[in-house]
């Protein structure tokens, strides 16, 4: 049988280059970067590099970069830390609607704890408008928090525009480019934000590191007490491998190949959902129709009179690895709430299916996912009792 990956967006595959410079680390340089004689030394080293090239990718400082064990971890660190930290300047954060579930629960968090949080909406394609997000700042603003890329529907934002606002506002600017960074580029000046989350694993590099870029002069309160480590603001024992493993897949994923892999992924992409959309009838394109203003990895459809999750375990039966839109297979049956905050009714949601292609994939591939797709779904549809050609 197949086995076909287009779920690229959930995790990518190790890079063998990512590997071959892991592989020491799990070996021969296996002190511990902390400790100051020579095996800890050869370990920080290359905890060093990783740093150097994790800022040269996103244009920033070595000493604006701080590991993390997930980009989950730098959204709660940046969320949680920045507030905390800045409390002086208000009790007031403002977001979007479609974040991660890693900054919506902790803004429910902080909620709990007495902050005041604004949810902004986004339109049917999933982009926030400015001037909505201009006219809920008060004078108590003292974070925003918009994703650059949103992880469903693949939509990207002006963060550009919103921080060159923010910037003249003097708020707190943080963004959750986890789906972002090996992309898209990703400019840390030209964004004007404060903090920036990313991970690993999302750009073929390790699973379980990640990063959090923190300007210089932008105060944070500690996440993890112990140690020394991260400038004694996130302790615990380096996980060297891992962080090596990030550099060069970040070093990779923005290099000099970086551009022709992105528009290999892209005209694959437009491809599939150019044959989806003239092979198969009732069926919703989520996120933004014009093709340059989404990741280019990303085909979000809803097909009507379909169960997402049927539609996701016959693929599987194939071999083809996809993702529901839904959150049926967290264990609940409630629909996604990025779809339904793009106006997706609840009906269709479930029937949402996100297809996000690599640099791996191939087009004979992608034309036997198009051939199984189009049997799957009109199978579905004529067990369906809403169904009728």
């Amino acid at each position: 049988m197949k086995k076909i990956y287009l779920d690229n967006q959930a995790t990518t595959s190790l890079d063998l280059q990512v590997f071959e410079a892991m592989t020491p680390y799990f070996t021969d340089i296996y002190g511990n970067a902390s400790s100051q004689h020579q095996f800890g030394r050869e370990a920080l080293k290359g905890i060093d590099k990783a740093r150097e090239q994790t800022a040269k990718a996103i244009n920033a400082s070595s000493n604006e970069i701080y590991f993390t064990a997930s980009g989950s971890e730098s959204n709660n660190w940046a969320i949680k830390g920045l507030v905390a930290a800045n409390r002086n300047r208000g009790n007031h954060i403002v977001t979007t609607s479609i974040e991660h579930p890693s900054l919506m629960r902790s803004c429910k968090y902080l909620e709990e704890k007495g902050y005041k949080v604004t949810y902004l909406p986004v339109d049917k394609y999933g982009i926030i408008n400015l001037d909505d997000l201009k006219n809920a700042i008060t004078d108590k603003t003292v974070l925003v928090s918009v994703m650059t890329a949103n992880n469903e529907i693949g939509s990207i934002q002006d963060i550009v525009s919103i921080g060159k606002f923010l910037k003249s506002k003097n708020i707190l600017f943080h963004t959750d480019a986890v789906q972002a960074v090996g992309s898209i580029d990703v400019d840390v000046k030209e964004m004007q934000v404060d903090a920036l989350s990313l991970s690993a694993h999302k750009f073929h590099g390790p699973k379980g590191v990640g990063a959090l870029y923190l300007r210089n002069g932008v105060k944070i309160e500690k996440f993890i007490s112990g140690g020394e480590q991260e400038r004694s603001l996130r302790a615990g024992t380096y996980n060297t491998p891992g962080i090596v493993g990030l550099g060069k897949a970040i070093e990779l994923a923005t290099g000099p190949q970086a551009k022709q892999t992105r528009e290999n992924i892209r005209k694959l992409r437009d491809y599939f959902v150019s044959e989806v959309q003239s092979k198969i009838s009732d069926v919703i394109f989520n996120g933004p129709c014009d093709l340059n203003k989404r990741l280019a990895s990303n085909a979000s459809f809803s097909f009507k009179f379909v169960e997402g999750e049927s539609l996701l375990m016959l693929l599987d039966l194939k071999g083809i690895a996809v993702s529901s839109g839904s959150a049926c297979s967290s264990g609940t049956l409630d629909p996604s709430y990025v779809l339904l905050a793009t106006g997706l009714p609840v009906e269709f949601s479930h029937g949402t299916i996100r297809f996000s292609f690599g640099k791996d994939n191939t087009k004979e591939e992608t034309d036997y996912v198009i051939e199984n797709l189009i049997e799957i779904v009109d199978r579905l549809r004529q067990m369906s009792p809403l169904y009728s050609k």
